[in-house]
Formats: C-alpha cells, structure tokens, sequence
C-alpha cells in the first residue's frame, strides 16, 4: 500500500499587501448592494467596513485573499507614481 503525502507551502505573496483606509471592491455584493468596502484594522484578522450601511466584519487574510476582487487605493497609488517624474 502506497502512501501520498501533500506538502501545502504557505505562500504570503498571495496574501493581499493592505494599509489602513484602503478602499477594497469585494467579488460579490454585501446585501446593501454596495461592494466596497473601507480596511478598518490590520493584523491577522483585516477589519471592514460597508461604504454603503457602515456595517463592521472581520476577516482572515486568507479569505479576504479569496473574497478580493481589486484594491482601489493601490492603483490610485500606483497611477499617481506613473504621473509623477
């Protein structure tokens, strides 16, 4: 009898790179109907808050990771580095 083993390699490149204030648009719609979403808190759980009922959760980065459809304030910052010499 073969035995298989699988080896999961924990990949923090996967993981969302986020700061406090970024403005996050989530894949599917919070039942307000709004799908962004505001960083409230930072560690091993990320806090959000609802733009459109201030409504609070907290999620793990991984599923944050998962959840996650862009960052908004990421390419605000990386298109205003392209602006500027």
């Amino acid at each position: 009898m073969e035995t298989c083993q699988v080896l999961v390699v924990y990949n923090p490149f996967m993981l969302p790179d986020l700061q406090m204030r970024d403005l996050l648009r989530l894949r599917k719609p919070h039942p307000c109907g709004s799908y962004e979403w505001t960083v409230t808190r930072l560690g091993a759980d990320i806090g959000l808050e609802c733009c459109g009922c201030k409504h609070r959760v907290l999620l793990t980065r991984r599923e944050l990771a998962k959840r996650m459809k862009t960052n908004l304030s990421q390419q605000e910052r990386e298109n205003s580095k392209q602006e500027t010499p």
